[in-house]
């Protein structure tokens, strides 16, 4: 790995943009013992449980192999279906996270998140606005916010995100109609807007981790990958592996 990345990821560790955190970020502070932008730990290893990709294994299943495989957090996203179905599997997901003490993220949903007590929520640049549910869900819980674009992530961030999910990096086959690539060239750009950890996703496979990684990305977020995998765990263990062998290389 060239000096010059090994120097910034070690920069980074899990919390870089304390480190070099605008004075904005740091002005940032709670005086009731909420904890701040600043202090909340961002996983680097992001897996999405869906069933419309599969229908071989519920969000349950899938979230629990995960888990085992080493992902240190869990988005549920269920994009069809009623809300009650969804609360009730949200909730099998919520126990899985619970049991293992690995956070739990909604995707678009601020009533599943309060009804599941989740980490926090994920929100999409069309769902409910990042400033309005900071003031719904108040300090604590994890906002990550959704960019295609470097101007886009600074607006998450000035909105009050926690982290960024940008992409698609590479071409994926989980939307319908996926946005132009942005390459690592483009998650780049997007990581030197903001100073908040940014999770690349969009056709993230093992073997591309370390590119993102090397951009600037906090982590990497995955679904088709894991979800879709005959052997969900192993598949979950092998970006593990790829992230901490990045990871140690930048420490050594």
């Amino acid at each position: 790995m060239p000096s010059g990345t090994a120097a910034k990821l070690r920069s980074e560790g899990t919390v870089r943009y304390r480190r070099d955190a605008p004075t904005s970020v740091m002005e940032n502070t709670s005086t009731n013992g909420e904890p701040t932008r600043a202090e909340k730990s961002i996983g680097r290893l992001h897996v999405l449980t869906d069933f419309h990709l599969q229908q071989d294994r519920s969000h349950a299943e899938l979230a629990r192999l995960a888990i085992r495989g080493g992902a240190d957090t869990v988005q549920f996203r269920q994009k069809h279906g009623g809300i009650q179905n969804k609360l009730l599997e949200a909730r099998k997901v919520a126990t899985v996270c619970a049991d293992a003490s690995t956070p739990l993220l909604i995707d678009d949903h601020l009533d599943i998140a309060q009804a599941t007590d989740a980490d926090g929520v994920h929100l999409g640049r069309d769902d409910f606005p990042i400033d309005a549910a900071r003031s719904v869900l108040g300090p604590s819980p994890i906002i990550g916010g959704t960019a295609s674009k470097p101007h886009e992530a600074a607006e998450a961030y000035e909105q009050g995100a926690d982290y960024i999910g940008f992409g698609p990096v590479f071409p994926t086959t989980s939307k319908r109609n996926p946005k132009s690539v942005k390459g690592p060239d483009g998650l780049a750009d997007a990581c030197e807007a903001v100073p908040i950890p940014v999770i690349a996703i969009g056709g993230i496979t093992h073997d591309r981790v370390r590119s993102v990684l090397e951009a600037g990305a906090h982590g990497v977020a995955v679904l088709s990958a894991v979800d879709t995998a005959r052997n969900p765990e192993q598949a979950t263990a092998r970006f593990r592996a790829a992230i901490d062998g990045v990871l140690r290389e930048a420490d050594s």
